[in-house]
């Protein structure tokens, strides 16, 4: 999961990041509205928390702007404004919750995964292929009951591929998902992580790759057995 956090405040994101990342989502920051806008307009994001008073273009506006492009990404707007009339103008605006500053991690969190979960209802809870489980409320991976030992990012990788089982990605594609604009590594990295993540896999006792190469194209998910 990609997460877009609008924010200038760096003593606000710097925390928010390594939970985030802890936690496993690929968190990308924008320091105001402008640069959050031009982002969203190239990427794209599983949610956005959004600070409302920012340089440029402050949160309400970039709300707006997202809606009345009909853009239905979730957004948590994050904001120091706790009167009912500031709560009221953010939801109007088109956030799907109001969260006010200072907050703890752990209910950021919850809400995050609340909101994921609104959107992607005909998703279920743990994601399967076969008898692979993943229990994205745990972030952890099993093979017939028995747990997988496996690196953040080839959790992410995986979850990817589970929530998207028809589409095939490109190496771009991938990259651009998974990992921060400012952290983009060489395209031969995914070729690496995905090997590392096979590799655990069979050790485990899967007989086929789950995440298959299109030659020349990408990669997919394989058919589940």
């Amino acid at each position: 999961m990609k997460i877009l956090l609008v924010e200038d405040d760096e003593g606000i994101t710097i925390p928010v990041v390594e939970d985030l990342e802890d936690r496993n989502y690929v968190v990308e920051v924008a320091h105001d509205g402008q640069i959050a806008s031009e982002l969203l307009d190239v990427f794209e994001y599983d949610i956005i928390l959004l600070d409302v008073t920012m340089p440029k273009m402050d949160g309400i506006t970039l709300c707006r702007q997202l809606r009345s492009q009909g853009r239905k990404i979730p957004i948590l707007m994050i904001t120091a404004r706790d009167t009912l009339t500031d709560r009221v103008t953010g939801l109007d605006a088109g956030a799907d919750d109001y969260l006010v500053k200072p907050f703890e991690l752990e209910e950021l969190s919850a809400r995050i995964r609340a909101l994921l979960r609104r959107g992607e209802s005909t998703l279920p809870p743990v994601l399967q292929w076969g008898d692979l489980c993943l229990d994205p409320s745990s972030c952890q991976v099993s093979y017939q009951n028995h747990l997988i030992s496996v690196s953040p990012k080839e959790y992410t990788l995986l979850e990817f591929f589970l929530r998207n089982p028809r589409r095939m990605f490109t190496r771009s594609q991938i990259l651009d998902r998974l990992w921060p604009l400012e952290q983009l590594p060489e395209e031969a990295t995914i070729k690496a992580h995905i090997s590392s993540l096979r590799q655990k896999l069979k050790k485990a006792g899967l007989s086929s790759d789950v995440i298959e190469t299109v030659y020349g194209l990408g990669y997919r998910l394989r058919e589940s057995p």
